[in-house]
């Protein structure tokens, strides 16, 4: 009765099933993997809703691509980053995950594939397969930071692709495209026929300047690009649904992009409209809502990166950006049974390395949006049981 696409194992597994009966019983959990900027204790303006109650929101005017003024708020903010984007380039989406869905709609046949860093965010296998799309890993190199090599795209590309996600700053790594990086890259996917996805969700989030870093794909001109954000990230706004596709490249591909984007959007219309009358005066006031977070996640950073000099075979795998780090940890306990057994006898939940793709284990890793009491404490837990180790 139902499709291949959704045959999943929903079953928990030992990690979820352990946290069900720890918070059913009123175990007090210090949850270091919580990501959602709404259930942190930050604080957002009072008067933020307001923005939602145009009245003009109560007329429906559907516009595919997204209303002008709206798309026009997304290039100004792309103008503030630096950047020059054309609004007529940008399609907006309730989400990063739909904007996914429509690229992957848009370049892939089913069968087809597209490459994925590793490692990365799980949600990419999910999203490709719900559209009849296969996802290929390709690898992410660290030598004291971490590294995109085109090489090791082509290797993956050699029986084939689509499209290539990059994820910039990468989740969980934190580490941004560098401009060296970047280039062969696009050389490679203009010659493979492939598009470029890059997801910059995360931009705004770097913790120190780096020149040579690249902040975005938008003015990309030989490959096909695809850039990805959103207000759940950029402003710390999950609830209100509004993200959005910036497009670049050659320009008759870009065009024939855009027209084919339109039409899928067009199908489903799903941004409402309340959100997109609200977003010149949300995107105006970005700082407002960025900066807090910014500074809880550099001064959670900063905690950890202090703590962890205390335990000598504790590495922190610097981040560059992002809400979260990942610390290597001594490989003398298998993954699963070092968290489990974290949540068991510290009430400290972390995630496993596994979770995200990490090729080799002993990683944990850890989301810098946590209140700074409770992730001062998780971590105090975790590096006193790994320092008791030690002895």
């Amino acid at each position: 009765m139902f499709s291949a696409r959704t045959r999943w194992d929903l079953r928990p597994n030992r990690l979820a099933s352990l946290l069900h009966e720890k918070r059913a019983s009123g175990d007090a959990v210090l949850d270091l993997t919580e990501t959602n900027p709404t259930r942190v204790g930050l604080s957002y303006p009072a008067d933020l809703l307001s923005l939602l109650a145009d009245p003009a929101g109560l007329r429906y005017e559907p516009a595919a691509s997204g209303l002008r003024e709206a798309r026009r708020a997304v290039a100004a903010d792309y103008h503030r980053r630096g950047f020059d984007l054309d609004p007529e380039r940008v399609i907006l989406t309730c989400s990063s995950s739909e904007a996914y869905a429509l690229l992957f709609k848009l370049l892939c046949d089913p069968g087809d594939a597209v490459l994925v860093p590793q490692p990365s965010y799980p949600l990419f296998e999910h999203l490709a397969r719900l559209e009849g799309v296969e996802t290929r890993p390709y690898p992410l190199h660290h030598d004291g930071e971490w590294h995109l090599q085109a090489s090791a795209v082509a290797d993956a590309a050699s029986t084939g692709a689509r499209a290539v996600v990059v994820v910039n700053p990468n989740n969980p790594t934190g580490s941004f495209l560098k401009r060296q990086e970047a280039a062969p890259l696009a050389a490679l996917c203009a010659r493979e026929g492939m598009a470029l996805i890059s997801d910059e969700v995360f931009a705004d989030y770097a913790f120190a300047g780096d020149s040579r870093r690249l902040g975005s794909l938008v003015e990309e001109k030989s490959a096909l690009s695809f850039c990805l954000g959103g207000l759940s990230k950029s402003c710390g706004l999950p609830q209100l649904k509004l993200g959005w596709i910036a497009v670049a490249g050659p320009d008759g591909d870009v065009r024939e992009a855009l027209a084919r984007l339109e039409m899928e959007a067009d199908t489903y219309l799903s941004v409402s409209t309340p959100v997109q009358l609200a977003a010149p005066r949300i995107l105006e006031r970005l700082s407002e809502l960025c900066d807090p977070i910014l500074r809880r996640v550099t001064a959670n950073l900063a905690t950890l990166r202090d703590s962890v000099q205390s335990v000598e075979t504790v590495t922190l795998l610097a981040p560059e950006g992002g809400w979260s780090a990942v610390m290597r940890i001594p490989a003398t306990v298998p993954e699963e049974e070092r968290v489990i057994g974290l949540l068991s006898e510290e009430n400290v939940l972390v995630h496993p390395g596994y979770f995200f793709d990490f090729p080799t284990e002993a990683v944990l890793v850890l989301s810098l949006l946590v209140p700074p009491d409770t992730f001062a404490e998780g971590v105090d837990r975790i590096l006193t049981r790994l320092r008791s180790e030690e002895l």
